[in-house]
């Protein structure tokens, strides 16, 4: 099982930081043999991530502790972990010991996780009580960029975990521009993934269980029909919900059903609330009185209405309405 450092290497092979190359290197008119490469954005913060992580396991001391006294890294975002894989990495870890140390730093009751959260789980599946571990000092923030940086990169870590932890990490920076800059995230990147915190009740209570069944690109479109629609969107959403979590309605599709029975649901409403009456001259229909939630309207046709019968009407109107000019003074 490659360490944490190895797979950031991997990933981050080659990358520099811009400000490490020279003007020389990047003047296009002179030959090189292969130009720079650098890593920006999530790739600059693996990268900046597998610098910190040599330089605590270089500081820090070995030790063998005993399992019961590490608790979990408090930002630590999955939620949810392979019991297969769990598995099998206990079974190479009673085959073959722990080839990488878990990362921890001391606290009052203990220690914390500061990286190896799956390496922790394959020892107390095994039972053992030992655990071999590198004792580093570690704030908390660096806590909060290792912990995000290192899952993050793996592919199989879901939106709403990501969410999750970015929600707690909050309180470590003074403000979200620094907190997307530690992990090379754009702000609007960082806001998709905070809009998981806006979404109804009864949609985090079942990502909860179920993190992958959203991503924040559709979490965030949910959020923004919720809001358009008020209280028949939050209903439609609720009424859907089910055939999201049977996989009857696609993720990236559900903001869309929201918005389509709403939408009707609206207009049913309105129709119920809407009224017609029509009046008649003799046989013939001389006109018709809508009410509705936004209007009450009069309508009479010129042919079946005399001069008299307008002259009535307008003095009524008059008469209904002449003290508001003065009231509104």
């Amino acid at each position: 099982m490659s360490s944490i450092r190895d797979r950031m290497a991997l990933q981050t092979a080659n990358l520099r930081k811009t400000s490490s190359i020279s003007d020389d290197e990047m003047d296009a008119t002179k030959p090189v043999v292969e130009k720079p490469k650098t890593g920006p954005g999530m790739a600059g913060a693996l990268a900046a991530a597998q610098l910190k992580i040599q330089e605590l396991e270089a500081s820090g001391g070995q030790a063998t502790i005993p399992v019961a006294e590490v608790v979990p890294n408090p930002w630590q975002p999955r939620r949810i972990f392979v019991e297969a894989e769990l598995s099998d990495l206990a079974e190479s870890i009673r085959e073959k010991g722990l080839v990488q140390p878990v990362a921890v730093r001391r606290v009052e009751s203990g220690y914390q996780l500061v990286a190896g959260e799956r390496r922790l789980r394959a020892h107390k599946i095994l039972g053992m009580e030992q655990i071999k571990a590198v004792i580093v000092e570690c704030s908390d923030e660096d806590m909060v960029v290792l912990a995000l940086v290192e899952n993050i990169g793996r592919s199989n870590l879901a939106d709403y975990e990501i969410a999750i932890s970015l929600r707690r990490a909050e309180a470590e920076f003074p403000n979200r521009k620094r907190l997307a800059e530690s992990l090379g995230m754009s702000r609007t990147g960082l806001y998709q993934f905070l809009a998981f915190d806006k979404l109804p009740d009864f949609i985090k209570e079942q990502l909860d269980l179920q993190p992958a069944l959203l991503g924040c690109n559709a979490a965030e479109e949910i959020v923004s029909a919720i809001k358009k629609h008020g209280a028949a969107g939050l209903a439609a959403a609720k009424d859907l919900w089910s055939d999201v979590v049977k996989g009857e309605i696609l993720q990236g599709r559900y903001a869309a059903a929201i918005v389509a029975q709403a939408t009707r649901q609206g207009s049913r409403a309105a129709a119920r609330e809407r009224s017609i009456a029509k009046f008649f001259s003799g046989k013939e229909q001389a006109g018709s009185i809508t009410k509705d939630v936004n209007s009450f309207t009069v309508k009479i046709k010129t042919g079946s209405l005399s001069e008299a019968q307008e002259a009535r009407i307008r003095q009524l109107i008059s008469e209904l309405y002449r003290e508001e000019p003065s009231a509104q003074q």
